[in-house]
């Protein structure tokens, strides 16, 4: 059996692990940016699957094709599992959009780079508060409210 013929199978009989575990995370970033490093270790430990990081100086077109709204832009973007993230967004918001998958929604982000989101810690510091902004079709909304 050919791989993409098992992984077909894998999805129609419900096995998600095999199918997952096959699906590289790729995370677009502007070249050179260092925090994206820091998020994208989070999300490797936290979905235990490969990340890779992708210098892209073409990444506003990336984002544009993605449904990423222009004011919510930061400083990388991640495709998972059919849904966008942008940004320094914290690991159990993106589990749970991923679980619930909520109708008219494609995606979630945080703007900007607030100090005590993931991969923005420093030590030291309090953290910003910050919104997690769902976005999609149905348009957007705040998904969470995190620092307050």
């Amino acid at each position: 059996m050919r791989f993409p013929s098992l992984l077909a199978a894998c999805l129609a009989l419900g096995i998600p692990s095999l199918a997952m575990a096959a699906a590289d995370i790729m995370v677009h970033r502007d070249p050179g940016c260092g925090c994206c490093e820091q998020w994208a270790a989070q999300v490797r430990q936290q979905f235990g699957r490969r990340v890779t990081l992708i210098d892209d100086g073409q990444r506003l077109a990336f984002q544009r094709a993605h449904g990423v709204p222009a004011r919510l832009s930061s400083c990388h973007t991640a495709v998972i599992d059919g849904m966008v993230f942008e940004g320094h967004v914290p690991i159990a918001d993106m589990k749970r959009v991923l679980a619930q998958r909520p109708r008219g929604v494609s995606g979630l982000a945080v703007t900007g780079m607030p100090v005590g989101s993931p991969g923005m810690e420093v030590p030291g510091q309090p953290a910003q508060p910050f919104n997690v902004i769902a976005f999609g079709a149905g348009g957007e909304a705040v998904f969470a409210r995190h620092g307050r």
